[in-house]
């Protein structure tokens, strides 16, 4: 009975004690945030942060394993800029990044563990916390890389491959100020098995403005402003880029450059899955 007892001890205790890679992963990146967050700047600092950023990087390579997405460098480093809290940069997507000189490219491999936790992290952000969802979202693209805001302009109609469980691909904008103007980004986000892969490519494809929904613009912009609001001048830029951009993803299709938009992002899939 005694050796039944701590059998029975036994079955119980090991999922509590055996902590799964990602969140031993998760543990030590948040024993780097607490600890960085709150140390002076120094160059001790940073060099201890250097270190910890490598031992991160080292334990997603052991993770994610082996990645090759032709045009970027073999081996990927940690796609966290910075693990001081509140640090421009800071809660980019869990995982391995790639890019290419001058960030042309630019990729993150990571696990669905990974992503899902990322999601929730990111709730309060107006993250969606579907998979599915967070693709289609301009809030996944512009938080999980750079620190840039990004606007989605229009979905790509790729194919998605049988080795594919996810496919996406959206045109968009990406920059610091005015993102309003003809869209040349195409971001490609893929499943394959338990492992999420994407790619983000900068003038990746030359397009125009369409003048239906420059007209859509300008009547958006010309509404008075709420005076109620204290933002009322950004809440109606804030409108009618919303009103942009769904006319504009509406009117893509019929446009002379749309087809070369979905060939290219067709093309950034089968660079990110071909293993």
């Amino acid at each position: 009975m005694r050796s039944l007892a701590l059998l029975c001890l036994l079955v119980f205790a090991t999922p509590a004690d055996a902590a799964t890679p990602e969140q031993h992963y998760l543990d030590l990146r948040d024993r780097y945030i607490a600890k960085f967050s709150k140390a002076a700047e120094n160059d001790e600092t940073y060099k201890q942060h250097d270190a910890a950023l490598n031992e991160l990087t080292g334990v997603l390579r052991s993770l994610v394993g082996p990645v090759a997405i032709k045009g970027l460098p073999a081996d990927g480093k940690t796609n966290a800029d910075t693990l001081f809290k509140g640090d421009s940069g800071f809660g980019h997507l869990d995982g391995l990044g790639f890019a290419s000189e001058g960030d042309k490219m630019q990729a993150v491999a990571t696990t669905t563990g990974l992503l899902r936790h990322w999601l929730r992290e990111h709730r309060e952000d107006g993250m969606p916390q579907e998979i599915g969802a967070a693709f289609k979202s301009d809030r996944f693209y512009y938080q999980a890389i750079q620190d840039s805001a990004f606007a989605k302009y229009a979905e790509l109609p790729i194919t998605k491959p049988a080795a594919a469980s996810a496919a996406v691909a959206v045109l968009g904008v990406r920059g610091n100020g005015d993102l309003k103007g003809p869209p040349h980004e195409i971001d490609v986000v893929a499943i394959q098995g338990d492992k999420v892969f994407f790619l983000a490519a900068s003038d990746a494809v030359k397009t125009a403005e369409i003048p239906a929904c420059e007209k859509v613009w300008k009547q958006m912009m010309a509404k008075p402003i709420d005076k109620k609001d204290p933002r009322g001048d950004i809440t109606r830029e804030d409108n009618a880029m919303t009103a942009y951009t769904a006319c504009f993803a509406k009117e893509a299709p019929s446009q002379s450059w749309y087809a070369t938009a979905v060939k290219k992002a067709q093309s950034q899939l089968e660079l990110l899955l071909v293993r």
